[in-house]
């Protein structure tokens, strides 16, 4: 099954002119009630719409916008401009080294990741930002709640292929800046600038080469484990604190360190405590979603874009929001002015006639 969001599910069935908005959520309580609580609202909604015949995806399309794209995709193709280029990242599995490297592309309907492993990297030695790329037969798979696209084996890419244009990207990720103290539950698209007040030290796990799953001791027998970690620091914006919790990439991007560096650390933490300290009274940049812990009864940050914070551009922004208030109290008091002076002139003109 398709990792549709929610949202979108409702959306396609209220589409479909079978259900209205109120109809379609009694029935999917009704649903999860049916079934004991024993299903989610998007299980719920999927059976809706299957027993409805609503067709959630098409299997005619051949080119798919970004929004159209949904994690356990195969032989997906999609055409995005590339709106960020990430640095090549060399690491070592055993006695092999490898490479992975990745990009952010978008269209009019949204943003997402592409990722691309080893020979594939290649691929992108002549590709810039803003450059237009058609990828083809690849897969989609979840990454921390993001989708990601990877070319696996029969996957390729054409640069500014002939007849290919994106005018616009939308943002889909577009970042509303907030300060921690206004975060709320399930805040998506949020970026929030603080300092590092306190960090923790990373925690180490295997994963799936491919899928990016969780492997326990035991598990996936004849498959080469991929290394993979999490880190957490708290930020300070001066309103209040959050624990932000960084996984793999961005831990990468966080200590601008790459997998071989920090799996040196795994088995001599006490190495990791000058970075801890390095980190402290750092400030940046995240972008990402805000999310309840309920085993710790606390709101943390999962960042999806990490980026060292940039006085000057700060300094820029703020400049811009205290000369955009000056303009609005400026034509405010010119207002004050002139209706005072408008009904005198009315007056006196009344008089003279």
């Amino acid at each position: 099954m398709y990792k549709i969001p929610i949202n979108d599910l409702k959306e396609k069935i209220i589409a479909s002119g079978k259900l209205d908005s109120e109809k379609l959520n009694e029935k999917i309580q009704a649903k999860i009630t049916e079934l004991s609580g024993l299903i989610s609202e998007e299980g719920a909604a999927h059976i809706i719409a299957n027993e409805l015949g609503i067709e959630l995806i098409s299997d005619k399309q051949t080119k798919l916008k970004i929004k159209e794209i949904y994690a356990g995709m195969r032989n997906v193709s999609t055409v995005g401009k590339v709106v960020r280029k990430f640095d090549v990242h060399e690491f070592q599995k055993g006695d092999s080294t490898g490479k992975v490297c990745s990009l952010i592309i978008g269209d009019e309907t949204g943003t997402t990741r592409v990722v691309f492993w080893n020979e594939q990297v290649d691929l992108l030695q002549n590709v810039n930002q803003d450059d237009i790329i058609l990828v083809e037969n690849a897969y989609v798979r979840e990454n921390n709640n993001n989708k990601e696209i990877h070319l696996g084996d029969r996957g390729d890419i054409k640069v500014n292929p002939e007849g290919e244009k994106v005018e616009t990207v939308r943002q889909s990720n577009s970042f509303e800046r907030k300060t921690i103290a206004d975060l709320n539950d399930n805040a998506d698209g949020v970026e929030i600038l603080g300092t590092v007040v306190q960090v923790f030290d990373p925690r180490f796990f295997m994963v799936h080469p491919e899928s990016g799953r969780r492997i326990r001791e035991g598990e996936e027998a004849g498959v080469t484990p991929a290394l993979s970690y999490v880190l957490n620091a708290v930020l300070d914006d001066g309103t209040g604190t959050i624990r932000a919790v960084f996984w793999k990439n961005q831990t990468n991007h966080l200590l601008d360190k790459a997998e071989e560096d920090m799996a040196k650390f795994k088995d001599d933490l006490a190495s990791f405590e000058s970075l801890k300290t390095d980190l402290l009274g750092e400030q940046f940049k995240l972008m990402g979603r805000v999310k309840k812990n309920d085993m710790f009864d606390r709101m943390e940050f999962n960042a999806q874009v990490v980026e060292k914070a940039k006085p000057q551009e700060e300094i820029e922004k703020v400049e811009a929001v205290i000369e955009a208030v000056e303009k609005t109290e400026t034509a405010e008091k010119v207002e004050e002015v002139k209706g005072p002076e408008s009904t005198e002139t009315t007056e006196s003109a009344d008089k003279e006639e």
